[in-house]
């Protein structure tokens, strides 16, 4: 578990999210990624995981990410971008696993996916979320080894913690931190979150906030 962020960071994090955020850009390929500016978060992970209900929940809003109950939806990179002043994007992946599509286009997104890991200078941090109720699989794993290779920082996000009962959550963020650290290129703690009671929400907004900081000096 992570150490507590500060008051100031908290509240930091919630001004930023309480911003203006709007849409501004669809990805079906490397070739048509958004001019970089600026500094981007990117969200990864399995379909139905909950990224865009993550980054509703982020920025307190119902509609600005698209969600479904249909794994694999979300078949680009989708930009989203802060207040004016704040230089700060987040950026929602297509889900990588099981989706209901064709494998073809499956395995499209998924290089989509990598791709974009591996060559985006304004990249700063990419979460990667993990069901809690799941936890790591295999392909998580695939997508941790493509990021080890990379140059940006990562860091786990479990979601859909208030669908765990808090023994098997304890054995989740356990089971997760152990595997993390035969990972050097990740970020050691792991956040826990639920999208539906908001929980662990400021600690992720706090997180966010510090590593602008930390690039901008």
């Amino acid at each position: 578990m992570s150490t507590e962020p500060d008051a100031a960071l908290i509240e930091q994090g919630r001004k930023l999210f309480a911003g203006d955020w709007r849409f501004i850009w669809a990805s079906p390929s490397i070739e048509t990624l958004p001019p970089m500016a600026g500094l981007e978060v990117a969200f990864a992970g399995r379909s139905n995981v909950g990224k865009s209900s993550l980054i509703n929940a982020l920025t307190g809003r119902s509609n600005l990410a698209r969600t479904s109950h249909t794994p694999g939806r979300t078949q680009e990179l989708i930009f989203f971008e802060g207040p004016e002043k704040a230089g700060f994007r987040l950026v929602d992946m297509p889900g990588y696993g099981y989706a209901s599509a064709p494998k073809t286009k499956v395995a499209s997104w998924t290089a989509l996916i990598h791709k974009f890991l591996l060559g985006r200078a304004t990249l700063a941090r990419v979460y990667v979320l993990i069901d809690a109720r799941h936890g790591i699989k295999d392909v998580d794993l695939d997508v941790l080894k493509t990021l080890d290779k990379s140059a940006v920082s990562y860091q786990v996000v479990l979601t859909k913690a208030d669908q765990v009962k808090a023994g098997e959550l304890k054995t989740v963020i356990a089971d997760t931190s152990a595997t993390l650290a035969k990972h050097p290129a990740a970020f050691p703690e792991v956040l826990v979150t639920s999208s539906r009671t908001g929980d662990g929400m400021p600690e992720l907004r706090a997180a966010m906030v510090r590593l602008i900081e930390e690039r901008r000096r």
